[in-house]
């Protein structure tokens, strides 16, 4: 089993900037790239950004141009900084891992395992 903890949500003011942080624990040998996902109130999940261990990155193109996935593989953890946030960019935010998987996938049914979630809120 793997274990995702996040961190950093909070509130910021539209224009601002907030840093996610997510650290694996556990069997942590059979997970090739992590992903962000988010899901707002009312809405469903949406994939935001992933990052493979390579350093291979994919994002979702609301994000492009703000967002920048990174990782440090020697903590097995990705870091999402998140730069001119927008009220619509409200949501909880979830890190996630697939298992044995090697290439990017976007859909959340790729994923197994999940962090328990990190609320940011965007006021404007």
């Amino acid at each position: 089993q793997v274990q995702l903890v996040e961190s950093g949500g909070g509130l910021v003011q539209a224009g601002g900037s907030l840093r996610l942080s997510c650290a694996a624990s556990g069997r942590t040998s059979s997970i090739y790239f992590m992903a962000w996902f988010r899901q707002a109130p009312g809405k469903e999940r949406e994939f935001v950004a992933a990052i493979s261990w390579s350093g291979m990155a994919l994002y979702a193109d609301s994000v492009k141009g703000r967002f920048s996935i990174s990782r440090d593989y020697a903590k097995i953890s990705v870091y999402l900084q998140m730069n001119s946030l927008k009220p619509e960019d409200t949501a909880v935010y979830y890190c996630a891992a697939p298992d044995g998987r090697d290439t990017i996938a976007t859909g959340g049914n790729a994923y197994d395992y999940w962090g328990q979630g990190t609320q940011v809120t965007v006021s404007s």
